[in-house]
């Protein structure tokens, strides 16, 4: 048989059982320096043993303050965004916040619904670890709490704070690098036409265009052409850039079952510098967004904004590759 579930104590419990006032013990408990250290030992001491647990929800509507910040990601299966959560986390604590942390499994209704959801429970602000928000979701939510976008939207909104990396930059930067260890025939390999998979195709564009032919194929679930036709095809190419880590894996996975050497027959390159370039073998090369910084910063806005802040931040990151044995064995 299952257990009877007990009432939660509450203050008046507390307070009917030292003999003192409500409002006393809810100043005992909230550590207010107008009550007295024994008078507080004795009611803390009470409420031990009475098994009371403060009510989030009822402090924060005396307070106004949850001091609870939600964190919403395009998914958590994909390590960039469970890192920069992670890094939002670090962060929160640093500065006395806890964080709800909820994705939406690549479903853009879903990530609205979860959007809406914080802010029915009336969290303090929220960051959004996803450029698929809707313009009109980010501007309802920010009239209500601050919101940070991390991830590149197609267009900034006001009233919403963002952080983005150089994409282009680290496309370059990537393209520049199989260049110089002789690679000719690179591909981009892209799994998104999200802004910021878009803006690396640039960077892709502009770096190669001089020295190679431009060639971009399209990787994603969806895609007529897969993989297996990049990796079979006559003309296979010499060197992948892939627009994120977990295409570039999946690269690598299917180049090593064809029997292709990495990096003699396939120098693969990936993006966002997540565990599993550290993971894999041979170890990927990966151009580095600092997914904790971005965390950290984040966090940041989010207390600029609570602290009065009403103009609008917008930070880009400078991204730095970092080169493992996929490309340099």
């Amino acid at each position: 048989m299952s257990p009877t579930l007990r009432r939660r104590p509450t203050i008046l419990d507390i307070a009917a059982a030292a003999g003192v006032s409500k409002s006393l013990v809810s100043l005992a408990l909230r550590g207010d320096a107008g009550v007295s250290d024994a008078t507080r030992n004795r009611i803390v001491g009470i409420a031990d043993q009475l098994g009371y647990r403060s009510n989030a929800v009822a402090r924060a509507l005396v307070q106004g303050r949850t001091a609870t910040v939600g964190a919403v990601a395009t998914e958590l299966a994909n390590p960039y965004h469970s890192e920069v959560i992670g890094g939002v986390e670090r962060a929160a604590d640093d500065l006395g916040f806890d964080v709800l942390i909820s994705h939406g499994r690549r479903d853009p209704v879903r990530i609205v619904h979860r959007i809406e959801r914080m802010l029915e429970l009336n969290l303090d602000a929220i960051v959004i670890v996803s450029s698929w928000a809707p313009r009109d979701v980010l501007v309802s939510a920010a009239r209500h709490v601050p919101i940070v976008v991390v991830g590149r939207l197609p267009e900034l909104v006001d009233g919403v704070d963002s952080i983005v990396s150089d994409d282009e930059g680290g496309a370059r930067a990537a393209v520049e690098h199989v260049l110089e260890l002789g690679y000719r025939s690179i591909v981009f390999a892209t799994s998104s036409h999200r802004p910021a998979a878009l803006a690396r195709l640039a960077g892709y564009r502009a770096a190669v265009h001089p020295h190679a032919p431009v060639r971009v194929m399209d990787v994603s679930d969806h895609a007529g052409r897969t993989i297996t036709s990049l990796l079979d095809e006559p003309g296979r190419p010499d060197a992948v850039i892939a627009n994120n880590d977990v295409t570039a894996v999946r690269i690598m996975d299917a180049a090593l079952d064809r029997g292709l050497r990495i990096p003699r027959d396939l120098a693969v390159v990936g993006y966002d510098d997540t565990t599993l370039a550290r993971l894999v073998r041979p170890a990927l090369t990966s151009v580095d967004q600092p997914n904790d910084e971005i965390g950290r910063i984040a966090m940041g806005m989010v207390q600029e904004r609570l602290g009065g802040r009403t103009t609008d931040r917008h930070e880009i990151v400078r991204p730095r590759l970092v080169v493992r044995a996929s490309s340099q064995g």
